[in-house]
């Protein structure tokens, strides 16, 4: 019978036993310290933002980076064991380094704090007021205060729920400077013409118009229009100055009467020559590139029929006709 030699054999066995031991105790170390926060004294919040479609490698590392996390494996691993790698939301969020890796974890899946909120090509302000309140809760009369007509672009926006209106205003605004290029620019000035004159012929466009195809030829008109000494007869501009109506729960206006063109108004573009004194609405980029880019037509008049189609016509008795023939009923 084969003798062991016992004591080597137990050598062997303990040796095994304080590797298992040794290996362990600085996993759990290695695991403790990768859930621990990365500095639990900086309670400072910091913005991080995912964007749609990023890997979870790439938010990981940048995390990492960032130093929001200690280990990018004991996140990934977290993720894994708790079944959570695929409730990761694209968006922008609030972070502090003093959050341990399962706080940082839990606001990426369920701690989103933005909302997003599009506004529309044409709206006027207080339209764009009316959708803030009621996403945001933001007072109407707040964001007023901070709004320029015109140049609130229009989009659609992801917002930190807590969003005051001068942030949200200045979001806007500084959105229609990077849509509107340098280049843009720099062809509004070849041409001789003011940037503000455009934002006001882009809003008209924006409230005339029904698609990228009518806006520069109208664009043409109008501008011609006033070159040659002639009122707009705009009936976006006399809605704009109307204001809202309570009984159509519209800023806009439905059915102009002969009384709504004698208003006394800067805005009548029916008495007043030239555009009128603001913008009456934030156009798109659609329409500040025909404000920009008009396009020659022999016409001088267009109106749009009951469905929407727009009509051209190059003289008066035209537009007449086309009054008679769509307009009448």
């Amino acid at each position: 019978m084969k003798q062991y030699k016992r004591p080597a054999f137990i050598v062997r066995i303990l040796i095994f036993f304080v590797v298992v031991v040794f290996v362990s105790v600085v996993g759990i170390l290695w695991w403790d310290d990768g859930m621990s926060p990365v500095d639990s004294t900086d309670t400072g919040d910091h913005p991080f933002t995912i964007a749609t479609g990023e890997s979870i490698s790439t938010i990981a590392g940048r995390l990492s980076v960032e130093r929001f996390i200690r280990s990018r494996t004991v996140f990934f691993l977290y993720l894994k064991y708790k079944a959570l790698d695929d409730k990761i939301q694209a968006g922008n969020f609030t972070l502090n380094r003093s959050m341990d890796l399962a706080t940082v974890v839990s606001e990426l899946t369920v701690g989103i704090t933005d909302i997003r909120v599009t506004t529309l090509e044409g709206w006027r302000n207080e339209e764009i007021a009316a959708k803030l309140i009621q996403d945001l809760g933001i007072p109407e009369e707040e964001f007023l205060s901070y709004a320029q007509e015109g140049y609130m672009f229009p989009d659609t926006y992801s917002l930190p729920k807590n969003a005051t209106a001068a942030a949200v205003a200045k979001l806007f605004r500084g959105t229609f400077d990077k849509r509107m290029t340098e280049a843009m620019r720099e062809d509004i000035i070849k041409k001789g013409r003011a940037i503000s004159d455009v934002v006001i012929l882009a809003s008209l466009l924006e409230r005339e118009g029904t698609s990228d195809a009518d806006r520069p030829i109208i664009a043409g008109i109008l501008l011609k229009r006033i070159k040659a000494g002639w009122t707009l007869d705009i009936d976006a501009t006399l809605q704009y100055a109307l204001g809202y109506q309570p009984k159509e729960r519209s800023w806009w206006k439905s059915a102009l009467t002969v009384q709504d063109k004698q208003i006394n108004s800067p805005y009548n573009t029916y008495k007043h020559l030239g555009f009128p004194p603001g913008p009456i609405a934030n156009p798109g980029l659609s329409s500040l590139m025909a404000a920009i880019y008009p396009k020659e037509s022999p016409y001088w008049f267009y109106l749009h029929d009951t469905k929407g189609q727009i009509h051209y016509a190059t003289t008066q008795e035209e537009q007449d006709a086309n009054i008679a023939k769509y307009l009448t009923y």
